[in-house]
């Protein structure tokens, strides 16, 4: 369920209509065993506050680890080198450059019929359009300038995202005071092919079919990939690598052996880094306006964050991947954004927030001191600097740059102060056809792994023996532990005192209801309310249904009869309660819009995420819960709507010892087509929830994978019908694997689904059925 944050902040006040008129010292009575609770600001607020700065102080920390981890041995070169493949590999995983490139053909001329190809020519230079194959169906595009006379050197320079290969190469408007250094390259006698980079326009970002978004086409190819172990980045770098493969062919071809660099400026810079830290073939590099610490990076567009990243690689790190190989990096202006497109011309809302500013001088020297520090332990401090323009605010391409990165890469030739201007030839490039048909490219090539995403999960799974249910156990725990520390993000066991407080805030003849807070971490607290049947003996145990609220609700909307929550949740924590059931309805933080966005923003780069939080918050919880006398810590289940339904496929599978079962309602479906499709009016690509994406989980764990984890506890699904959340249909194929892996392990009585004819909504027939079965509970005499 989602329901506008401020409606949603006025159901904590529906209290006040069940709680009865009492002293004050009778309302804040606690649980014995329990100190009293006197938090007074609304528990989500305090909650959501205190993640986010759990999550900040660990990207602060993350520099600190990573010199720890990072610590060198050896001063020797081919001892650091070796040492560095292993590291390579796990970068080039997690920017998702991990596919297979075509094989080198050459560069193709893009020619309409009747014309040459050729883009603009001086005196010094021609400029041909150009396109080479990177992978199936997909390929590079951009402008290659030929020097007149034999190249010596090849160099592969990367815009800004804000411009097109004409811009970069001074043909059209756009670059401003920056110069244009492919022209400048090309005269000093290097082969120059500048590529055409995703850009941050939104005019292609959508279907026809469904909805146009104003998600920069950056974010919107982010968007599909991110779940499929991709990435914009990596499939951009996959671009620069196979124009490498161009001219290493070129090379092999003439039998030369002509340096290879990389240049690039704002986003171009960034490609520039990655590449050359990827790609050992580079000689040289020059990074322009993209080198800082990363410790911000959640307020950047989206597009550029990457899973895990912190835990290894900071931009220091990634360029002791270059080392000892030349790197310069230019302290410069790039074009800066403030967010992203304004929606228009009917185009949705919802693109993710994020800001790029010019790099900060003193971080841009402090995160290069860190990187020199390896540079200088190999013996070849002289092979990186830093180059400032204009204290670090002026153009990209300045003169001591570009002669410091030519010399770096063996080119004699100074830079040509002056270089003839280029004059437009016949056949021109339509930039925004070619944008155009990029995007469509990588849209189409993502798409097709959603397609095949069903095939490499089943590969995964392969080992996971389902010939009893005792080995199919045994065989799970490594998926189980994978899923946890490879898709979630597991964080470290808690060690902090629980320390318990509680307030009662609910008291009706059928139960009292108090509030509950448990410490975590330092500033991450779980928090609940507790429903306890007043008719409970002394030294009974019943048992308990943890009460799950969605998005942007609290645990009071899974009690009160009365707002704008009853629709949705019908009350279902206190139906339960008035059952005989102890009730436990947990706060989760994903509440308050773009406050608790950030958090996954903040989490991810250290390979965490919303969930690493929630999960612990659970376990914190349950364990509490099994203190108490009451309690039959064996018959705990668990009931979720929405995403608290999304709460129930990733939190007991993992806690599966701790839940006795799992209903998960108004949420399960085919999850990775739901977050991966850009042509179902379902998916996630289309909305504003841009903290859905979770990575590689394609590859890894759909819902019918998750749920298999449950066995063999019983696992139910509530649908309804006219349910937005996705069709029937995908519901009914994915709990049909679900099925069918509960039938052949002879347990065809603990798996369930009710279809009923209703919305996004609480049902409650069959699932209160189930409960009281699989929880060994009597029903009314009506059931």
């Amino acid at each position: 369920m989602r329901l506008p944050y401020q409606l949603a902040r006025t159901f904590a006040l529906i209290l006040a209509a069940i709680v009865p008129s009492t002293e004050a010292q009778d309302r804040l009575a606690t649980l014995p065993g329990t100190q009293p609770l006197t938090i007074n600001e609304p528990l989500d607020e305090v909650m959501v506050a205190g993640i986010s700065r759990f999550a900040l102080r660990a990207l602060e920390d993350s520099p600190r680890v990573r010199e720890e981890l990072w610590r060198l041995d050896s001063g020797n070169a081919d001892d650091y080198l070796k040492s560095m493949e292993a590291r390579r590999a796990r970068f080039r995983i997690i920017i998702g450059a991990v596919d297979e490139r075509e094989a080198a053909a050459g560069f193709e001329v893009v020619a309409k019929l009747g014309g040459e190809g050729r883009v603009a020519h001086s005196t010094d230079v021609t400029v041909y359009a150009v396109r080479w194959p990177v992978l199936p169906n997909v390929t590079g595009e951009g402008l290659l300038l030929k020097p007149r006379g034999p190249a010596v050197a090849r160099v592969v320079a990367l815009p800004d995202a804000d411009w097109t290969p004409e811009m970069f190469v001074g043909l059209a408007d756009g670059l401003g005071d920056h110069q244009p250094l492919p022209n400048r390259l090309a005269a000093a006698g290097i082969e120059v092919v500048v590529p055409t980079l995703i850009s941050r326009d939104a005019t292609y970002s959508g279907n026809p079919l469904v909805a146009f978004t104003n998600q920069p086409h950056r974010e919107f190819i982010y968007r599909q990939a991110f779940p499929l172990g991709r990435h914009i980045i990596g499939y951009e770098i996959e671009k620069v690598q196979a124009a490498i493969d161009q001219f290493q062919q070129l090379n092999e071809r003439h039998d030369v052996s002509l340096p290879i660099g990389v240049v690039g400026v704002g986003e171009g810079g960034l490609l520039a880094l990655y590449a050359a830290a990827n790609d050992p073939r580079i000689d040289a590099a020059l990074v322009s306006g993209y080198f800082s610490s990363r410790m911000r990076v959640w307020q950047e567009p989206i597009y550029r964050n990457v899973w895990g990243l912190l835990t290894e690689f900071g931009d220091a790190e990634i360029a002791k991947l270059i080392a000892p190989r030349p790197l310069v990096i230019e302290a410069c202006a790039v074009p800066e954004v403030d967010g992203p497109p304004v929606p228009r011309d009917g185009k949705r809302g919802g693109a993710a927030p994020g800001r790029i500013k010019i790099c900060a001088l003193d971080d841009v020297r402090s995160e290069y001191q860190r990187a020199k520090t390896t540079y200088a332990h190999l013996d070849a401090a002289d092979r990186i600097s830093l180059v400032t323009s204009a204290n670090g605010t002026g153009p990209s391409g300045s003169e001591p740059a570009l002669t410091a990165f030519l010399k770096l890469l063996g080119v004699e030739h100074g830079p040509s102060a002056k270089f003839n201007k280029l004059e437009l030839a016949h056949d021109q490039v339509d930039a925004a056809a070619r944008q155009r048909q990029q995007v469509q490219e990588l849209t189409e090539y993502t798409q097709h792994l959603l397609r095949l995403s069903p095939k490499v999960r089943d590969e995964f799974w392969s080992k996971a023996d389902r010939s009893s249910v005792k080995n199919w156990g045994a065989s799970t725990e490594f998926y189980r532990n994978y899923v946890w520390e490879e898709m979630i993000g597991k964080l470290p066991d808690p060690t902090m005192p629980p320390n318990v407080r509680t307030r009662r805030v609910i008291d009706i003849p059928e139960y009292a209801g108090y509030e509950v807070v448990i410490d975590v971490y330092p500033n991450v607290i779980a928090a609940g309310i507790l429903l306890m049947p007043k008719n409970v003996q002394p030294t009974e145990k019943r048992p308990v249904v943890v009460c799950q609220h969605g998005l942007e609700g609290t645990p009071q909307d899974t009690i009160t009869r009365d707002g704008n929550g009853y629709p949705y949740y019908k009350a279902f924590a206190d139906e339960l309660a008035k059952r005989g059931f102890i009730v436990y309805a947990p706060l989760n933080p994903y509440r308050g819009e773009n406050r608790f966005r950030a958090i996954q923003r903040q989490s991810n780069p250290m390979k965490r995420s919303l969930f690493s939080y929630i999960i612990r918050q659970h376990e914190r919880s349950l364990e509490w819960l099994q203190t108490l006398p009451n309690v039959d810590s064996g018959r705990i289940g668990f009931y979720g709507l929405s995403y608290g339904g999304k709460t129930a496929m990733r939190v007991p599978p993992i806690l599966k010892d701790r839940y006795a079962l799992c209903i998960c309602s108004a949420d399960f479906n085919d999850w990775i087509r739901k977050m991966v499709s850009a042509h179902d009016s379902y998916s996630y690509v289309f909305t504003g929830e841009y903290e859905m994406p979770e990575w590689n989980m394609g590859h890894v764990a759909s819902y019918a994978e998750l749920a298999s984890l449950m066995t063999p506890q019983p696992f139910m699904v509530e649908r309804g019908h006219d349910d937005g959340v996705a069709p029937d249909e995908w519901v009914a194929a994915e709990f049909a694997k679900v099925r069918r892996h509960y039938d052949k392990l002879g347990l065809s009585d603990r798996v369930a689904i009710e279809f009923f004819d209703g919305p996004h909504t609480i049902h409650g027939v069959e699932s209160y059925r189930f409960l009281h079965k699989h929880l060994d509970w009597p029903a009314g005499p009506d059931e």
